[in-house]
């Protein structure tokens, strides 16, 4: 799991990691696109450096050259005994990067295509689930889109480690600490951390999640960072940076309103509101049920609610805040978790494409 410089975790990169394992060395090759995707001339160079495979030929030139001899390698390399190649592409959507360059306008579609057409076997990740799932919609024959889950109580009690709570006080922490977390592992983990730390120095509240909470929603709490890192990186992927955080603004003061609703507060037309709202819902910002919008966060509102103001919250406001959130989500200490709080969001998207029988599907 990453969650490196500030940015969110991302569960499909630990499970990459354990297929790698699984699979050897020498049968799977990871390619992490994000941070190999330049020009497609370097991204070829990147992909050959680090492979098990044998590859050969000098590096053509152009960036459409190089782009085919990469979808040309992925698609006809083989593991050793000629046994069919495994590809482990994380955020595979940033080849995406390449369609600024001449020739290339349909990259997405071209090596979904060839992935498709090709008898070798492929993991690709993404963050951004709409995109996958509309990218992939023609050839969902080829591909199985698996959602992340989110996390349960008993593997949050497995990061919660040892504590000196009883058996019950450690399954109602865990309980609280999943529902304020909304199940999503960087959330969890921060909590599980914070809670830990308070233990260590002595300090009272060492079970107290709602706390921890506050601590980490502070501006350079660790919480309120990986909520920046989501609210930036997700808006500069999408169209309308400045009226898009403003429907963001006008989402964290009142949920789940519709269409109309949202054009009047944004005193803008109801159709250019609607292509707003679509492009938040692009890169997985918001999310529309029976019409009414929300945002597909729960815990990003409540940071735009704290920190997307002209002056940093005071402790009683982000106490405010924080209590104003985790209230409805807390479970009965006496419910045996029965009680409902809001569903957990799956994580983003991890696709699979190859034979049926390869195993990859299997994952423990």
């Amino acid at each position: 799991m990453r969650s490196g410089a500030g940015g969110p975790a991302r569960p499909p990169t630990t499970v990459l990691r354990q297929l790698r394992d699984r699979f050897g060395r020498v049968a799977a090759q990871p390619i992490d696109v994000e941070r190999t995707a330049t020009t497609p001339e370097r991204f070829l160079k990147a992909v050959l450096a680090q492979t098990p495979f044998p590859a050969s030929g000098s590096a053509p030139a152009g960036a459409r050259a190089a782009f085919d001899a990469t979808l040309d390698f992925l698609g006809q390399a083989k593991a050793p005994g000629g046994e069919p190649a495994v590809f482990l592409l994380d955020e595979f959507l940033e080849l995406r990067t390449f369609e600024s360059f001449p020739g290339l306008r349909r990259v997405l579609h071209d090596f979904i295509a060839a992935l498709a057409a090709s008898g070798n076997r492929f993991v690709l990740t993404s963050r951004y689930t709409a995109r996958t799932l509309r990218l992939l919609r023609d050839h969902s024959s080829r591909f199985e889109v698996i959602q992340m889950p989110p996390l349960t109580v008993e593997d949050t009690l497995d990061i919660l480690g040892p504590t000196s709570h009883d058996a019950g006080d450690a399954d109602y922490l865990a309980r609280t600490v999943v529902a304020l977390a909304d199940g999503r592992p960087a959330y969890v983990r921060a909590l599980a951390d914070e809670l830990q730390a308070i233990r260590e120095h002595g300090g009272p509240g060492g079970g107290d999640a709602i706390s921890a909470l506050a601590s980490l929603m502070a501006a350079d709490g660790r919480i309120a960072q990986l909520c920046f890192f989501c609210y930036e990186l997700r808006l500069h992927r999408a169209r309308g940076y400045g009226a898009l955080k403003a429907i963001l603004e006008i989402l964290a003061e009142d949920e789940g309103l519709t269409l109309t609703e949202i054009s009047q507060r944004l005193q803008r037309t109801p159709g250019s509101t609607k292509d707003y709202l679509s492009w938040l819902e692009d890169v997985d910002l918001v999310t529309s049920r029976q019409k009414r919008y929300s945002y597909t966060d729960p815990l990003l509102r409540v940071w735009v609610r704290l920190h997307c103001r002209a002056t940093a919250p005071t402790e009683d406001e982000l106490a405010r805040e924080v209590h104003r959130y985790a209230l409805p989500r807390l479970p009965h200490a006496d419910d045996g978790g029965s009680t409902p709080t809001p569903a957990p969001q799956p994580e983003p998207a991890l696709a699979m494409a190859g034979a049926p029988a390869s195993g990859i599907i299997e994952i423990d």
